[in-house]
């Protein structure tokens, strides 16, 4: 596990910023396309806001959600609409490399569907994620995988989640797992403090399942 100490948040995304691009140019430089993986919540607004800025070519990259709550797209509860309006409609990027999770069916068939669309994504072979960006619940939720989450180790690819506020859909902690970065995003001092906390006491709770060889937590101390 690589830890990334910061002072300011400012700093934080500039070094994101910087290993984003290398992950880039090693991929152009590769002939290669890179998948990421977005994350919700308004912990990585200012971090959108900022990749929105840079000069690549972002139709080498094809975007992903981690989770999704089971809302319309134009809900302001919305994953993807957060992620549209502070990063993708600022951005050039063919709608072709965009894969939001849908909300227009049932949400077991949104489910069922995000799941064949990634599984065509990678041609039908092992699902590994270039970058996959996660945020943290101040209850150690990442994605939409909660404490006390049944069949957390199950071979799904996506799954509907119910909660009291927002049914959800989900990336398994598998395929999190499978990715080749785990990019875990604690922008502010409580969420590392909690995060810390957590990993000391060993709670066992989804972001302490993280696969340790390929996290890089990026936080502010």
């Amino acid at each position: 596990m690589k830890i990334i100490n910061k002072k300011s948040e400012k700093s934080l995304i500039d070094q994101f910023i910087r290993d984003f691009k290398k992950d880039y140019l090693r991929k152009k430089k590769q002939n290669k396309r890179l998948s990421f993986v977005l994350t919700g919540g308004k912990s990585p607004i200012k971090l959108y806001r900022r990749l929105a800025q840079i000069n690549i070519d972002w139709n080498i990259i094809d975007l992903f959600w981690g989770d999704e709550r089971y809302v319309s797209h134009q809900s302001r509860n919305s994953n993807f609409k957060l992620a549209f309006n502070e990063f993708i409609k600022k951005i050039e990027i063919d709608k072709k490399n965009i894969f939001p999770i849908k909300t227009n069916k049932s949400i077991s068939k949104c489910s069922a569907d995000y799941s064949k669309e990634i599984k065509k994504y990678f041609k039908y072979k092992k699902i590994n994620f270039d970058c996959c960006l996660l945020g943290m619940g101040e209850d150690g939720h990442i994605a939409s995988i909660f404490p006390n989450t049944k069949n957390l180790y199950s071979k799904f690819i996506t799954k509907p989640v119910t909660r009291r506020d927002f049914k959800r859909i989900t990336l398994s902690l598998n395929v999190i797992n499978n990715s080749k970065k785990i990019l875990l995003w604690l922008n502010n001092k409580s969420k590392s403090e909690i995060y810390f906390k957590i990993k000391k006491e060993g709670i066992k709770i989804p972001v302490n399942n993280l696969n340790k060889k390929k996290t890089i937590i990026y936080k502010i101390h």
